[in-house]
């Protein structure tokens, strides 16, 4: 199955502010990884236990395998990496969806993907018994072809076509649907609703070391594809026959994006659950940064991506200790509201 889009006229690029020159949109994706280096940074020296940052620094120059420094390496470092990749699948796999659908309200949870991929990797694991991440990862690639496929055919019946709003309502739908089934099976296969009780809210907590090599191949694979398509996603934003009359391969473009996107949905969800509302924010907040350019969109994505994961995460340890909220939770907490404010604006910001 292959996304498709409405044809739309293209919105011109905006003049003034980061958007208005290379120059200031390379001094904007400086100042984004900047930001993104402090939040690494936050993200493992502040957690549920307060550790000093004297201990944070000697964990990495001075190891003596005392408790504090062993939460510090074995702990919040591989946390931290595992958001880094996660923010970057959830943020570009957003991206890249809003881009060839033209529907500004697309993300993965919107439109039901990654209940697509937690539903499978549920099978993978209340079913077939499956409990190791290069296992049932797989699982999670077919789970975002299949909602993937669903949506698109929901989303086709009828005159008009896969219309965005159609799009939107058929992945809701669906995504509820396969919410719903997959907690039957956690209901009725005990041992899968223990092993995924915080996998299924979105959780960047207790994961080893190699669940981050583990996914870091696919997330990677997928980021090079999105970002090869990015150029050809310009043109095809011009409707199907200007399109053509560039040098876009639309067919191939398509296909790209879409693999592009089950390499980064499936790796992520697999991993950390299914995460949502990072691919419907990130992308808006770059598109009013460096403007409609679908390369500068991807670019800035992959950095500010992670932005917003982590500190959603550092949030979760922090509000309620020595508790913690789940990653998902405050993710959703957050982009709900935001949803709902884009839904009810008379015009909702054009791609």
């Amino acid at each position: 199955m292959v996304l498709t889009r409405t044809p739309a006229p293209a919105r011109p690029e905006p003049s003034g502010g980061l958007a208005g020159t290379q120059a200031r949109r390379g001094i904007g994706l400086v100042v984004a990884v900047t930001v993104l280096a402090l939040v690494c940074l936050l993200s493992i020296a502040l957690g549920t236990r307060n550790i000093s940052p004297h201990t944070v620094w000697d964990a990495f120059v001075h190891y003596a395998d005392t408790d504090d420094q062993s939460i510090v390496r074995d702990l919040r470092v591989p946390r931290t990496i595992l958001g880094l990749l996660a923010g970057v699948a959830f943020g570009l796999s957003g991206a890249v969806i809003q881009a060839v659908t033209r529907n500004p309200l697309a993300d993965t949870q919107v439109l039901g993907v990654n209940s697509g991929a937690a539903l499978f990797v549920v099978l993978a694991v209340g079913v077939f018994g499956l409990t190791s991440l290069s296992q049932y990862m797989w699982f999670g690639f077919l789970g975002v072809a299949f909602a993937l496929t669903l949506v698109y055919l929901l989303g086709s019946v009828g005159r008009g076509g896969a219309t965005p709003v159609r799009l939107t309502l058929a992945g809701i739908a669906l995504g509820a649907v396969m919410d719903g089934i997959s907690g039957g099976i956690r209901l009725v296969r005990p041992r899968a609703f223990d092993y995924l009780r915080f996998w299924d809210v979105g959780s960047l907590s207790g994961r080893p070391a190699d669940v981050a090599l583990t996914i870091a191949p696919f997330v990677l694979a997928g980021a090079v594809l999105a970002l090869v398509v990015a150029r050809s996603l310009n043109a095809v934003a011009l409707g199907d026959d200007l399109a053509r009359t560039l040098g876009a391969n639309i067919g191939r473009t398509r296909v790209l994006a879409t693999v592009a996107v089950m390499l980064l949905t499936g790796a992520a969800t697999a991993a950390v659950g299914p995460i949502g509302f990072v691919g419907l924010m990130v992308p808006h907040v770059v598109r009013w940064i460096v403007g409609p350019d679908q390369r500068w969109i991807f670019v800035y994505t992959v950095v500010l991506g992670p932005v917003l994961l982590l500190v959603a995460d550092i949030l979760g340890r922090l509000v309620v200790r020595p508790g913690e909220l789940r990653v998902g939770v405050i993710t959703a907490f957050v982009g709900a509201p935001v949803l709902i404010w884009w839904v009810r604006r008379a015009r909702v910001s054009g791609l």
